[in-house]
C-alpha cells in the first residue's frame, strides 16, 4: 500500500506543475467536470445532486493537492484538510465561500476529527508523514498528531509511540486518523505505518495500543488501519469502528481493544465511518472491477444503516444482497468520483466529498433529493 501510495503521490506533484504552469482561472472553471451539472445519484431515497463546483476557491490563492477530509464546526462551518504547502486548512460555509485558510506545517495533512470541549470546539489534525516536497518528489517521514483551536494555536502534539517505548525501532508511525471518546480519551490509527489503534486520554498520555498484524486470531489484525470512529449510536455500549482497509471491512472492538466483529464491504477500499444519525457513511477509495482487480479512479461513497447494511452507494452501483450477504460493488458506469478519501454530512443531509489524487478536486456538494 505504501508503495501505491508513493505512486500516486508522484503522479499528483506531475499534474500539480501542470496546473501551477496553466492560466490563472478561478478554480471551479478550470475544473469545470463535463458531467451534467443536474447529475442525480444515489439509491433507495438516499440520493443525491452533484455540485462538483461548490467551492468557491482560486488556485492563485487557495490552490489544492489533495483534499483529505472535512469536518463541521458548531458554528456550520466546514473546515477541510488537505496537504497543499501553500495551505493545509482551508474553511467554508455552506454555499462554498471560502471564509479563511490556514496552516502551512502539515506537508502530509491527512486526518481531521473535531472535539468539543466545554463549549468549545478543538482540532485534531493528523500528518501521515508521506508528502511531496518543492521540487515535487516524494518523501517519508514519522508522522504526528496535532491538537489545535479551530484556528490554529496548538495545544499539544502527540509524537512517535518509540519515544515512551511501545514501538520497536523497525516499527514505522505514519498515523492516518484520530477519534475521541466521550470521555476525552483520543485514538490514533496508525494506518499508514504499523496498523496498530492507539489510545491516550484527553491529555495524550499513553494508555494502551491494539490491532496490529500479529494477533493470533487474524479478526484481530489490521491491514491498513486507515479510520476510526467512535460510534456512540448505542449510548449505552459505545463501540470503535476501525477501517481495514486491505481486507475491504470495517472492525468493531470496544474502547479497550477487544474485538466485537467485522463488517464486510466487499471489493469497497473504504475510508474512516462517518456516522450521522443512525447511519454509517464512508469514501470508497478505491473499488475492484468485475474481475475482482483493484484499479485507480475507482472511489464512490457508501451508506449503512442503523444495523450496518449497506442502503446506498452514490457514485457506486446499487446494493446488492443474496442470502444476507453484501455482493461486491463497482463504481458506477458514468464515473462522478475518483478517490473517495472522507464525507461530511450536514445538518440538511448534504454530503460533502473529499477526494485524493483526484486531479486538485475540491470537494463535491452532494445535495440530498
Amino acid at each position: 500500500m505504501e508503495n501505491s501510495r508513493r505512486n500516486f503521490i508522484k503522479n499528483t506533484a506531475v499534474a500539480s506543475l501542470a496546473v501551477a504552469a496553466a492560466p490563472a482561472k478561478g478554480f471551479a472553471i478550470l475544473h469545470k467536470d463535463k458531467q451534467p451539472d443536474e447529475q442525480t445519484i444515489g439509491h433507495n431515497g438516499y440520493t443525491y445532486k452533484v455540485d462538483k463546483n461548490w467551492a468557491k476557491i482560486s488556485i492563485n490563492n487557495t490552490p489544492l493537492a489533495n483534499c483529505h477530509e472535512m469536518v463541521q464546526d458548531s458554528q456550520g462551518r466546514l473546515i477541510m484538510l488537505g496537504d497543499h504547502p501553500h495551505n493545509n486548512v482551508l474553511v467554508f460555509d455552506k454555499s462554498g465561500k471560502l471564509l479563511d485558510y490556514w496552516g502551512t506545517s502539515l506537508p502530509g495533512g491527512h486526518g481531521l476529527t473535531i472535539s468539543k470541549e466545554g463549549g468549545e470546539d478543538f482540532l485534531l489534525l493528523t500528518d501521515c508523514g508521506w508528502a511531496l516536497d518543492s521540487t515535487g518528489n516524494t518523501y517519508g517521514q514519522s508522522g504526528q498528531v496535532l491538537k489545535t483551536t479551530v484556528d490554529g494555536k496548538l495545544i499539544f502534539a502527540i509524537g512517535h509511540p518509540r519515544t515512551i517505548g511501545i514501538y520497536k525501532d523497525t516499527e514505522p508511525f505514519k498515523p492516518t486518523e484520530t477519534a475521541v471518546a466521550p470521555n476525552g480519551d483520543i485514538y490514533v490509527a496508525d494506518g499508514y505505518g504499523s496498523d496498530y489503534i492507539i489510545q491516550y486520554s484527553s491529555k495524550g498520555q499513553y494508555i494502551r495500543h491494539f490491532g496490529g498484524h500479529n494477533n493470533t486470531n487474524p479478526d484481530h489484525n489490521l491491514r491498513n488501519a486507515h479510520g476510526v470512529t467512535v460510534d456512540t449510536r448505542d449510548k449505552n455500549n459505545p463501540t470503535l469502528i476501525c477501517t481495514s482497509r486491505e481486507e475491504n471491512c470495517f472492525k468493531v472492538f470496544t474502547l479497550d481493544g477487544k474485538f466485537i466483529k467485522r463488517i464486510d464491504m466487499p471489493g469497497m477500499y473504504v475510508c474512516r465511518a462517518v456516522i450521522n444519525d443512525n447511519n454509517i457513511y464512508a469514501g470508497v477509495c478505491w473499488s475492484k472491477n468485475a474481475q475482482g482487480k483493484q484499479f485507480d479512479g475507482s472511489g464512490f461513497v457508501t451508506i449503512l444503516d442503523k444495523n450496518n447494511k449497506v442502503i446506498s452507494n452514490p457514485g457506486g452501483s446499487a446494493p446488492a444482497y443474496k442470502n444476507g450477504i453484501l455482493q461486491q460493488t463497482l463504481q458506477a458506469p458514468n464515473a462522478t468520483f475518483m478517490h473517495g478519501h472522507d464525507v461530511c454530512i450536514d445538518e440538511d443531509k448534504s454530503i460533502y466529498v473529499c477526494q485524493w489524487n483526484a486531479n486538485h478536486t475540491a470537494p463535491v456538494k452532494l445535495t440530498r433529493v
